[in-house]
């Protein structure tokens, strides 16, 4: 008989794969890369590559820790075994800043692409239509992860679709231009920070786009076989993401101009609307704009069904309140964590800034990340899937990535995090023995 405090392992290597790529292909390629335009500018292409390096890195060790621990979590759990307490409840409480994060921009990109199809640009509106996107997405995900996974795999297909459709309509008009974009394709190091330090700011924020794979991980109570299923998985969705950006990066700034790419990012939070109009192809920017409705509904549900389970985990060891840890019967789903981790993020949509929004969101998941690889060194050999180099290079990339974003940005994650390990502190000697 099932175990009725534990989730029932419904997802194989085809639906782990599905959730990643929900996860990923969203706010990352709808979003992020416009943002990211703005201030790696040409160099887009290569801060891509790195950040697509550093994030193989992390799928990797969150792979092989989700194999050898397959339990709902993922970095929370690792680091309360392989590593200690203070810096497992650290991972869990920056996923969950973090990734709210990531999801109320998913939000704001959803209000941003709706309201350009309805002809609305209001930032108001916007605000509004995100936080309905958030309450509606958080009442599906609460029915249970089979009614997740069905809905899930429609938005990724039509999502994969309209963007495939995008970049061959942009091959014809930027080769032919001989990349004039493109120059000079990497910042001038007498720049200053306009120079490399622009490339590596691009770059966190690109990272943040890969990390979607790390939903597989967070859910690994409920795939089946982890072992065989999500290191496969989590190479299938990287591999796709990482050619699918670059083709995406590739036309926003050879058709438009890094410049104009991030200026549309920043005014509409929809800068592949603009792109997909400069083409002129009668049909292709209503396409695009219904994909990318679709795709951030899609994120919306990855984020908050990865949120609860982490929430659900941290009330499991009592590092969140109880009520956190209760599954439904009738869903399977741990119902009261999705509506907390729901309510946080509509909380956040309230900022209104996809740029600020997803810039705190680059700095606390490099944290997090960066506790992954380093519980993935820990590994004993005999759990060990790959060599000690690839977390050790996941690890510095991480650390070396995170300050590269606005200081307001890092001192306000630094100074939220202090705030959580000192009530995490606070909590465990006040609890009874």
């Amino acid at each position: 008989m099932a175990d009725p405090s534990r989730l029932r392992r419904e997802v194989g290597l085809g639906g782990a794969a599905l959730l990643g790529l929900g996860s990923m292909v969203g706010t990352g390629v709808f979003v992020s890369i416009g943002i990211a335009a703005g201030v790696a500018g040409p160099s887009l292409m290569a801060a891509t590559v790195l950040a697509a390096f550093v994030a193989a890195a992390n799928g990797l060790s969150s792979a092989q820790l989700a194999a050898a621990h397959p339990v709902s979590g993922g970095t929370y759990e690792y680091g309360y075994l392989w590593l200690s307490p203070s810096l497992g409840f650290a991972a869990g409480w920056l996923f969950l800043l973090a990734k709210s994060a990531s999801a109320a921009t998913a939000a704001l990109g959803f209000g941003g692409y709706f309201l350009d199809v309805a002809g609305y640009a209001s930032p108001g509106w916007r605000v509004g239509t995100a936080l309905l996107a958030t309450l509606a997405i958080t009442a599906f995900v609460a029915g249970g992860i089979q009614r997740s996974n069905r809905g899930n795999a429609i938005i990724v297909g039509l999502t994969l679709a309209a963007l495939l459709a995008l970049v061959a309509f942009s091959l014809p008009v930027v080769i032919p231009d001989g990349l004039g974009n493109f120059t000079p394709f990497l910042p001038d190091p007498a720049e200053g920070p306009g120079g490399w330090g622009a490339l590596l700011h691009g770059t966190a924020l690109m990272f943040v786009a890969f990390t979607g794979y790390g939903r597989i991980a967070t859910l690994a109570e409920e795939v089946r076989d982890p072992g065989r299923v999500i290191p496969p998985a989590v190479v299938l969705t990287m591999a796709i993401v990482s050619l699918l950006y670059l083709g995406v990066a590739f036309a926003g700034v050879g058709v438009l101009g890094a410049e104009e790419f991030g200026r549309a990012a920043e005014r509409t939070a929809a800068p592949l609307e603009a792109l997909a109009t400069a083409l002129e192809v009668p049909w292709l920017a209503l396409a695009v704009a219904l994909a990318a409705v679709t795709a951030m509904l899609g994120v919306l549900l990855n984020l908050v069904l990865g949120l609860s389970r982490v929430l659900l985990a941290m009330a499991r060891r009592r590092d969140a309140p109880a009520p956190f840890q209760r599954i439904s019967k009738a869903q399977g789903s741990p119902v009261h964590a999705v509506w907390a981790c729901g309510l946080g993020v509509a909380a956040l949509v309230l900022i209104g800034d996809v740029r600020v929004t997803w810039s705190f969101s680059a700095f606390t998941v490099l944290l997090y990340y960066g506790i992954t690889n380093l519980a993935a060194l820990r590994l004993p050999p005999e759990k060990r899937l790959f060599p000690r180099s690839i977390p050790g290079f996941g690890l510095v990339g991480c650390l070396g990535l995170a300050f590269w974003v606005e200081s307001t940005i890092w001192l306000t994650g630094l100074a939220l995090l202090a705030v959580g390990l000192a009530g995490h502190l606070l909590r465990r000697r006040l609890a009874p023995e």
